[in-house]
């Protein structure tokens, strides 16, 4: 970037905006910079395509508006959550977005796999739960030993599972007293009761 011609005008553009047009820069004699900002932020596009890497286009937004770069939504302020750590006291993502991005992470986290990896976990059991193909899948399971994702399950198997405690002769001796077959215990001695095998 050149310094400001004794003109007054803009290098690249040769026009002669007014001051706010200019960046500040305390490194020049009148305290502007020597490109006015149109022609700056093309430069910068210019140079970060030369590097390969891509700028955000700019959108214009309403008063009382914010864009979510997630789903590229222009929302309202009632559908963000405050944040008092940010410039503009708005988070840089919807509600929704942000919720999505929280669970992502949390599983990440947690269990391992990424939104690829569960993407495709979730592909290979066309989008329904593990266990009852009925039901949308969407919580992830676990063997609670290893920490290994088994599956992505419905909200109602997972927690069944969970409550039996992932013990396979629990879950048998579950499905066996569905089907009609009671699993009735002996009493062998007083206080101690046989299970049938």
């Amino acid at each position: 970037m050149s310094d400001i011609p004794a003109d007054g005008k803009c290098s690249p553009c040769r026009m002669a905006p007014p001051a706010e047009s200019f960046a500040g820069n305390r490194a020049m004699r009148d305290g502007l910079q020597a490109n006015c900002r149109k022609c700056s932020a093309e430069y910068h596009r210019q140079r970060q395509e030369a590097k390969g890497r891509s700028v955000r286009v700019k959108v214009p937004v309403p008063r009382g508006h914010k864009r979510c770069p997630q789903c590229g939504e222009v929302k309202p302020h009632d559908r963000w959550e405050r944040d008092r750590s940010s410039s503009d006291g708005w988070p840089s993502h919807c509600r929704p977005c942000r919720a999505e991005r929280n669970r992502m992470s949390y599983i990440q986290r947690k269990y391992g796999p990424g939104p690829a990896e569960l993407d495709t976990l979730t592909a290979a059991q066309q989008g329904v739960c593990g266990i009852c193909p009925t039901a949308r899948s969407q919580h992830v399971d676990h063997c609670h030993e290893t920490g290994r994702v088994r599956g992505v399950l419905c909200f109602s198997c997972n927690a069944a599972l969970g409550q039996l405690k992932d013990r396979p002769d629990a879950i048998r001796r579950a499905a066996a007293y569905v089907e009609g077959n009671a699993w009735k215990p002996t009493l062998v001695a007083p206080g101690v009761y046989q299970l049938p095998s």
